[in-house]
């Protein structure tokens, strides 16, 4: 798992509309990177809605929000559209990303064992380096916890 002050690693991922995006087309913003499990489940859903209702804050804040799951183009952009949603979603099915940050662990479900998203939040300054971690999300409540460290950390 990363840690506070490591070096973000960089990536190449889709987003919804099959656009290559980069971590380091982010360079001098703070970037809330964000993994979750899949689209249009009900922690998911709340994560995504909570995040898109404080896009403004966030932007006011010069970050911003990007979600990753193994999830297709296709269903990113079924999820944005149906709820509106106002962060960059990014594909990674083949769960490298994931891997390199650390989100994709074995888990635990009524004894038995697979591997899946694990629920991690990173929030990468704008140097490039990890400023905060978050791990083992609860989604509700979650957006507005980061907001609100986000608007703490001296500019």
């Amino acid at each position: 798992m990363l840690k506070k002050g490591d070096k973000a690693p960089e990536f190449k991922l889709q987003d919804s509309h099959g656009t290559e995006i980069k971590l380091t087309d982010f360079a001098g913003y703070n970037v809330v990177l964000y993994f979750y499990p899949r689209d249009n489940t009900s922690g998911c859903t709340t994560e995504a809605k909570e995040f898109s209702e404080l896009a403004d804050k966030f932007k006011s804040l010069h970050a911003v929000i990007i979600g990753i799951s193994p999830d297709s183009v296709e269903s990113h952009r079924k999820f944005e559209e149906k709820y509106g949603l106002r962060v960059l979603l990014l594909s990674d099915p083949d769960k490298e990303v994931l891997q390199k940050y650390g989100a994709w662990q074995l888990k635990k479900l009524y004894g038995k064992e697979s591997m899946g998203v694990v629920r991690t939040t990173y929030l990468i300054g704008p140097d490039g380096k990890i400023a905060e971690v978050f791990e083992k999300v609860k989604a509700a409540g979650h957006a507005e916890e980061v907001c609100r460290l986000l608007a703490e950390i001296p500019r």
